[in-house]
């Protein structure tokens, strides 16, 4: 009995690793018995009960005050085990209680699946590890699962169980470090966490599951149980289409939005929208405004509310401030019905220090590198994944495949992309370590952004894959199989960049910074771009859009449909964040909703027309999209008139007839009879003119068309003389006489 004695202590202590050897029914030498073991810490009696009949069969003996029990059953000739029994305790308080055991249930994990989980090719981890749902031997509970291979014990907890970590000790598999426990009796619902001693230290800790669908409303931080089946797509139709796409030709304008500010409900305390009101509101919205797609800023839950979602802690499960993972499904479908592609910002680059978090998650940096040089992110004082272990990757693999899968998404945005290329990335000399061959590069990092992007097109052909990267590291876009990173589209953070910067110059000055708006054509091929004014852009003081135009109220808002213009005729696809398109004068608040109240007025209402015009325009127009990424749809037909700071172009889609003429003027100063040359002979609409009075503009413009003359003029046998309106884009597109 010494053994039997000191397992006994270690499992009333909450030390035990292997419950299963000491916990449950157990068969006595030599056969024809067998011994059962439970802990019950608030129970003064314990009897064993038949599971179907509730029949007694047993009672157990007390062998320690703190509530362990065992007893001995004879089996009938033959028998080896028993079906699924009850246990029925009377509680301190005097309280009959029946449950079944845990440990008498075996694990669901197999052989096969701890081979894949170990060697980190097992794509589909959320179907095994976390918390299940399931039925075994007719009884209904939930099978946990967690990766801790560095923790001594290993418990689930919660309000089942008082929080208590000794009642709930998971089974280790040791050629993993997975524990696993099938508890019956839970459901959906259930708050839990689990509870690990770790191997070198007296003391356990809480930490939240990493595989968790759903978790409670912050700032609490417990994972819930749920169950993601039930919930009935009506998409497919968008799926089976979107498998055929060639995003390389088809129109992308993308609306980013962050769901807990795009509209909130003053009346009830300036709350945010649930999911199910957003399907019933940014829906019809970004569908009325043109968008083709819905770009989310990162909706994995965080703790803090502050970092707009980019410190996640847990990556699987939507956050719970706006609903539920099956209303956040409903969401999505929303937009599948409306024709509308939806996107994720998906943050694989680091993760918060929060103690319920992935840090130091089994008393090891098991997440991260224990080297603050190469696992600590020096600007956002947060963690870097360490790539390089292969379950990590595979973690973080799944995780990408994952939300693709259930929840349906069209991409993925992956952030700071850079960050996660370079070793020495926002670090000084000495603060980081080289690679193998002494560069700066994140071999391992470079590896996973790779075999990432390879899962995901192989496996959901149509998927978006967007780069945020901020360095001219070498394709970006291209296929792995040409030694690019895989990527389907890449932001192009210079072209964001020198354009602002241009258009914030007083129009006096602009023309000595031409080269501004020039440049980004000489490597505008170089990727697949998207051109990108995102939420960075009008956040810590840098201003709102509008507010970074120079002049007075007029010519800021001439300026920026003039900008917006200029970005629509550039060849790469499309981003806005949300509020630009209101010409919100404040900068971005994640705790308050936009400027709606500015549509009252008519600039405001203009300018929302005009991006809405714009975005409708690009889809119509194949000059605008069929060749974003070739150089045969772009040419200029004069950047050089820098003086007076006025900039011609012509985009080209399939067939010649389908071009399109845009003229910037970029001065207050109206052009009267400006000459410019065009491809074809014809008369030339007004297709869009930015200075039109339905946008907010003095009217200024050419009657709606204006006729070629055959005079040579640029390059081109023909040309048009135009009025230029001041601050403004003029959209041209020729039709026959």
């Amino acid at each position: 009995m010494p053994v039997i004695r000191e397992a006994m202590e270690a499992i009333v202590k909450g030390h035990h690793g292997q419950p299963f050897h000491v916990l449950g029914p157990h068969a006595v030498a030599g056969g024809g018995a067998l011994e059962l073991r439970t802990f019950q810490p608030d129970a003064k009696s314990v009897e064993l009960l038949d599971g179907k009949s509730r029949r007694p069969l047993a009672t157990f003996a007390q062998l320690h005050p703190e509530g362990f029990f065992e007893a001995r059953l004879p089996l009938p000739k033959g028998e080896k085990t028993l079906e699924p029994y009850l246990l029925r305790f009377v509680t301190k308080a005097g309280q009959s209680v029946e449950l079944y055991d845990p440990y008498q249930f075996e694990p669901l994990l197999t052989r096969f699946d701890r081979h894949l989980l170990g060697e980190g090719t097992h794509a589909r981890i959320w179907e095994r590890l976390g918390a299940h749902p399931h039925v075994l031997g007719g009884v209904a509970g939930v099978n946990f699962a967690l990766w801790a291979p560095n923790a001594r014990r290993v418990s689930v907890v919660g309000d089942f169980n008082s929080w208590d970590g000794r009642r709930h000790p998971m089974r280790r598999h040791e050629d993993t470090g997975i524990w696993e426990l099938f508890i019956p009796g839970l459901a959906v619902g259930e708050n839990y966490k689990y509870e690990l001693l770790p191997e070198n230290g007296p003391l356990p800790f809480l930490k939240a599951d990493p595989l968790a669908f759903y978790a409670e409303l912050a700032p609490k931080t417990a994972s819930r149980i749920f169950d993601l089946a039930g919930y009935e797509w009506r998409d497919a139709g968008w799926m089976a289409a979107r498998a055929g796409r060639d995003f390389t030709q088809e129109p992308i304008s993308i609306y980013e939005v962050h769901l807990g500010s795009w509209r909130r409900v003053p009346e009830e305390r300036n709350r945010p929208l649930t999911y199910r009101e957003l399907a019933a509101s940014l829906v019809p919205y970004v569908k009325d405004m043109g968008y083709t797609h819905v770009e989310f800023m990162p909706v994995s839950e965080h703790p803090y509310y502050g970092s707009w979602g980019y410190q996640t802690t847990s990556l699987f499960a939507p956050t719970s401030r706006y609903g539920s993972p099956h209303d956040f499904m409903a969401l999505v479908d929303a937009f599948h019905a409306a024709g509308i592609g939806v996107i994720l910002d998906w943050v694989p680059a680091h993760f918060p220090k929060d103690a319920h978090g992935l840090a130091n998650f089994d008393g090891t940096h098991l997440y991260e590198h224990a080297d603050p040089r190469q696992g600590l992110h020096p600007d956002w004082d947060t963690l870097v994944f360490n790539f390089g272990r292969t379950e990590v990757r595979n973690f973080l693999l799944a995780n990408a495949l994952f939300w693709l899968e259930t929840y349906h998404l069209d991409g993925l945005r992956v952030d700071a992309v850079a960050s996660m290329l370079y070793l020495d990335y926002s670090r000084k000399q000495g603060e980081w370590i080289p690679n193998r061959y002494g560069g700066n590069e994140n071999l391992e990092a470079i590896s996973f952004l790779k075999r990432m992007n390879e899962l995901v097109h192989a496996a959901h052909p149509g998927v978006l894959t967007i780069a945020e990267e901020s360095t001219a590291f070498p394709g970006v876009s291209r296929p792995t199989y040409l030694g690019g990173l895989g990527f389907s589209l890449k932001w192009n953070m210079g072209w964001m960049h020198d354009t602002l910067d241009y258009f914030s110059k007083d129009p006096v000055h602009r023309k000595y910074h031409s080269n501004k708006l020039t440049f980004g054509m000489l490597y505008a091929y170089t990727e697949n771009f998207v051109l990108a004014l995102s939420h960075d852009e009008v956040v810590h003081g840098k201003s709102s859009l509008i507010g970074k135009m120079p002049g007075d109220a007029w010519q800021k808002h001439a300026n920026l449909r003039a900008l917006m213009g200029f970005m629509y005729g550039h060849p790469g696809k499309k981003l806005n964040f949300m509020g630009s398109e209101l010409g919100q004068w404040t900068e971005w608040d994640h705790d308050a909703s936009l400027s709606w109240h500015l549509l009252q007025f008519p600039a405001h209402q203009g300018m929302q027309r005009w991006i809405r015009d714009l975005n409708h325009v690009l889809r119509a127009e194949p000059a605008l999209h069929e060749r974003d990424f070739s150089w045969e749809g772009f040419k200029w037909i004069d950047c050089n008139d820098v003086d007076r700071s006025i900039y011609s172009f012509a985009r080209f889609g399939k067939q010649p007839e389908e071009a399109l003429v845009f003229i910037c003027n970029l001065t207050p100063v109206v052009r009267h009879g400006y000459r410019v040359g065009v491809p074809a002979p014809g008369l030339y609409d007004e297709l869009l003119n930015s200075d039109a009075a339905l946008y907010g503009g003095g009217n200024v413009g050419n009657e709606g068309c204006v006729t070629t003359e055959a005079r040579a003029w640029q390059g081109y046998p023909q040309s048009l003389v135009l009025t230029l309106p001041p601050l403004a884009t003029l959209i041209l597109k020729r039709r026959e006489r």
